[in-house]
């Protein structure tokens, strides 16, 4: 690891912040793709239906 000196909280924790959000980001997309398809499931189903 570089010796960032008196940059190094700031360096990390930017990197920490930045790890954290884009985790989110990828979670919260699997999330709200699961959901998506889902309901695009249940929509086709009552369109058969209904035919």
């Amino acid at each position: 690891m570089p010796d960032l000196g008196k940059y190094a909280e700031a360096v990390l924790s930017a990197y920490a912040v930045s790890i954290v959000l884009l985790v989110a980001i990828v979670v919260l997309t699997v999330w709200r793709g699961r959901k998506v398809r889902a309901e695009m499931e249940a929509v086709e189903r009552r369109s058969a239906r209904n035919g």
